[in-house]
C-alpha cells in the first residue's frame, strides 16, 4: 500500500534542508519547511505531518524546546522526530533522546543513511497509527456489542416478569389489574421523587409487578380465603416476602435486583412494626417504600376476597394518617401533592 507521507524539515540553513530535500524527494514524499523553531511550531500547529527531521541548534527556539513543545501536545505527541545535528557528543545524543527525540542523524549525513532511518520510522509510525485505528474500532465495536447484549438481557428480565406476572393473574382474579396499577403508581411516585432520575423511575415501574410475586408459593387455601386469616395462616401468608428473597436474590441484573428489593420489603414499614424483618426508616430501600404506598393505596381502594373496597377518599385519609408509621413521610407529601393523578391510576 502507498502512503503519501509528509515531512516537515526545520533548519536555519536553507541549503540543509534543500540537500535533505534533495535526497528524500526520490521517495515520491511531500514536503514543508522552515527556517526557525517559531515557524516550525506554526505549521505543526494548522498541518499533519507524519515525521519531522529537526535540527538542534537554531536562533530563538532551538530543536530540543520544539521537540519538548510538541511532545506536550496531544494532538501531534506521536509524530516521529529525528534531529538532523553536527553535535554528535554524548550529552546532546542523551539530550535529544530525552526530550522526545526518535533517532539521531549527525550531519553530514549519507544519503542510504537517511532515506533508510527516515522510511524505517514513518513505517513503523503509520503502523502504530493503523494499529491505534484498529483498537479504537475494536473498542467501539465491543461497547456497541456491550450495550446490545446488555439492551437484550433487560428486555429479557421484562419478558420474564411479564410471565411471572401472567401466572399470578392466572392464580388470583384480584392481582391482574392491580398489578398494573401499583407499577403506574410506582413509577408516578419515582417520577417526582427528587432523589431518583427517570431511568430509576423506569426500572421501578418494570420490577413493581413483581411485588406480590411470592404468593405463588402459598397454599390457595390460604390465599383465597375468605374472612380474617388465623395467626398461623397469617404467618404463613408472610412468608411470600422471604420465599421469593431466596429466589430472586440469586440474580444480578438491574431488574430483578431491584424486584428482589420490592418484594422482599413492600410490607415493611417507615415504624419498623412491618415483616419480615422489621426494618425502619430508611433501613427501607426506597423501591419498598415506593411499592409500599402504591400497593396499599390500590389493595384500599379495590374488592378483595377478604374485604369490600374502601372509598378513595377513605384510602387517602389513611395514606395521610400513617405517614411516618407505615409510609415514608417524604412519599406521602408526593402522594397528596399530586393526589389527582393517583385517583386517575386507581380508576383504571
Amino acid at each position: 500500500m502507498q502512503f503519501n507521507y509528509q515531512i516537515l524539515i526545520v533548519d536555519d540553513v536553507v541549503d540543509n534542508i534543500q540537500v535533505a530535500m534533495n535526497i528524500l524527494k526520490e521517495e515520491n514524499y511531500d514536503f514543508s519547511y522552515a527556517t526557525s523553531g517559531e515557524d516550525a511550531m506554526e505549521l505543526i500547529e494548522n498541518g499533519d505531518f507524519d515525521m519531522i527531521l529537526l535540527d538542534v541548534m537554531m536562533p530563538g527556539l532551538d530543536g530540543y524546546e520544539v521537540c519538548m513543545r510538541i511532545r506536550k501536545d496531544e494532538k501531534h505527541k506521536d509524530i516521529p522526530i529525528i534531529f538532523l545535528t553536527a553535535r554528535a557528543d554524548v550529552d546532546s545524543l542523551a539530550k535529544g533522546f530525552e526530550v522526545g527525540g526518535m533517532d539521531y542523524i549527525i550531519k553530514p549525513f549519507h544519503a542510504n543513511e537517511l532515506l533508510s532511518r527516515v522510511k524505517t520510522h514513518l513505517e513503523l509510525y503509520r503502523a502504530k497509527e493503523i494499529l491505534k485505528h484498529h483498537n479504537l474500532s475494536l473498542q467501539v465495536k465491543m461497547k456497541n456489542e456491550e450495550v446490545r447484549l446488555l439492551t437484550e438481557l433487560e428486555e429479557t428480565q421484562k419478558e420474564i416478569i411479564f410471565v411471572l406476572t401472567e401466572l399470578m393473574e392466572s392464580t388470583s382474579d384480584e392481582t391482574g389489574k392491580h398489578i398494573r396499577r401499583v407499577a403506574e403508581c410506582s413509577r408516578l411516585l419515582a417520577h417526582y421523587h427528587k432523589s431518583i432520575s427517570e431511568e430509576e423511575a423506569n426500572v421501578i415501574y418494570h420490577a413493581a409487578p413483581m411485588h406480590d410475586i411470592g404468593k405463588i408459593t402459598i397454599p390457595e387455601n390460604i390465599l383465597h380465603k375468605k374472612g380474617k386469616l388465623s395467626h398461623e395462616e397469617f404467618e404463613i401468608m408472610k412468608q411470600h416476602t422471604t420465599n421469593v428473597h431466596k429466589i430472586l436474590s440469586v440474580s444480578k441484573r438491574n431488574i430483578m435486583k431491584v424486584a428482589n428489593m420490592i418484594a422482599s420489603e413492600h410490607h415493611e414499614k417507615w415504624d419498623g412494626s412491618g415483616y419480615p424483618l422489621g426494618l425502619k426508616g430508611e433501613e427501607i430501600s426506597i423501591f419498598g417504600r415506593i411499592v409500599a404506598l402504591a400497593d396499599t393505596f390500590d389493595a384500599l381502594t379495590h374488592k378483595r376476597v377478604y374485604k369490600d373496597a374502601w372509598s378513595v377518599k377513605e384510602a387517602i385519609s389513611y395514606i395521610i394518617e400513617n405517614s411516618g408509621k407505615h409510609f415514608d413521610p417524604y412519599l406521602v407529601e408526593i402522594f397528596k401533592e399530586n393526589i389527582d393523578e393517583f385517583i386517575s391510576i386507581a380508576k383504571l
